[in-house]
């Protein structure tokens, strides 16, 4: 074989390594409890933008992750990220479809998920009534400014309700609150069921996009970090764990248990049935262990020591930051000794 020839052969077998290595690191990120290389994201201050399936998209890199459902009847986003960047959230929402917004829905009140929605709200129209009656009561109304939607919760607490001053300004509140287990939307020829689940507080909400057969979660699901546990808004770890389990009745893997029903995040990647079984296991060991430890009858700063998250550290432990593991187990054990 000529020298050439060979220095050919070789950069080929190169490049297919590399593939293969590509293909392997993928294969092994889809499959929870399985290491693999990180795959680049976004750029920090960019957004990504992802076809899930049917007629959703997540926007990823906005703070957390934003749900775009997209079709005739117009535009429906589930969260709005952080207020820094609703511009470059708006011109993502414009690749995807150049329709009118008309829901916004919130899963929490947190300010990564609801920064956005002042000025992205205002971009958009509520739904129009028939003629008649209802355009009186149309003329009265803002109609130039897509729907809020949230759980009760979240409006006193943007509102300044929940006793502590208004956070928010009041075009970022929610026009559109529901204080029943669900609320149930058509739109876009498929059916959006907006349903209650505390967790991380007493306000959390999740989508599920039947058609299309998506559910996105807010941070009920952080593929990230371990589950925030804000206390003095009703959250625990019983009732995130309690919320995943109610997250897996609404969720159908396909073969093999991927695939099929597939999950949005607070923060991460597009999720499927089994990463969401994980991320529940993980929950529960935690608390089992925690619980265990208390029922021993040892102090806060004992468990601490006893690192009851040591094995999922690697994956979702941070020493710094707004969340870090140690307010984790903090928390978490504060919530269970009640």
């Amino acid at each position: 074989m000529k020298r050439s020839q060979f220095a050919a052969s070789l950069a080929c077998l190169a490049l297919l390594g590399l593939r293969a290595e590509q293909l392997h690191a993928q294969s092994n990120e889809s499959r929870p409890g399985m290491w693999a290389p990180k795959l680049s994201g976004p750029s920090r201050g960019e957004i990504q933008v992802l076809p899930v399936q049917g007629k959703v998209w997540v926007l990823i890199g906005a703070g957390g992750n934003i749900t775009v459902q997209a079709g005739d009847d117009g535009i429906l986003m589930v969260d709005t990220g952080t207020a820094a960047m609703s511009d470059k959230v708006l011109a993502a929402v414009a690749t995807i479809s150049k329709r009118t917004l008309r829901y916004v829905i919130n899963t929490t009140d947190s300010q990564d998920h609801t920064g956005g929605n002042e000025k992205i709200a205002a971009t958009g129209e509520i739904i129009p009534f028939d003629a008649g009656d209802a355009a009186k009561i149309q003329n009265e109304l803002n109609t130039h400014r897509a729907s809020v939607i949230s759980y009760l919760t979240v409006f006193d607490r943007m509102t300044g309700d929940s006793g502590k001053l208004p956070a928010r300004p009041e075009g970022a509140w929610p026009d559109n609150t529901y204080s029943s287990p669900q609320k149930r939307l058509y739109f876009n020829d498929e059916a959006v069921i907006i349903m209650h689940v505390p967790a991380n507080t007493d306000g959390n909400s999740i989508v599920f996009f039947r058609k299309s057969d998506v559910v996105s979660t807010g941070d009920l699901f952080d593929l990230t970090e371990y589950p925030v546990i804000d206390l003095k808004s009703g959250g625990s770890i019983q009732a995130i764990l309690d919320g995943l389990n109610r997250l897996l009745d609404v969720t159908v893997p396909s073969a093999y248990a991927q695939g099929g029903t597939l999950v949005i995040p607070g923060h991460g990647r597009i999720a499927d049935h089994a990463d969401v079984v994980y991320y529940r296991n993980m929950v529960a060991i935690i608390r089992d262990r925690i619980q265990d430890m208390i029922k021993r009858g040892m102090t806060l700063e004992q468990v601490k020591a006893a690192q009851p998250t040591r094995d999922y550290d690697a994956r979702y432990g941070k020493k710094a930051g707004a969340w870090t593991t140690e307010m984790f187990v903090e928390s978490a054990f504060r919530s269970l000794s009640k």
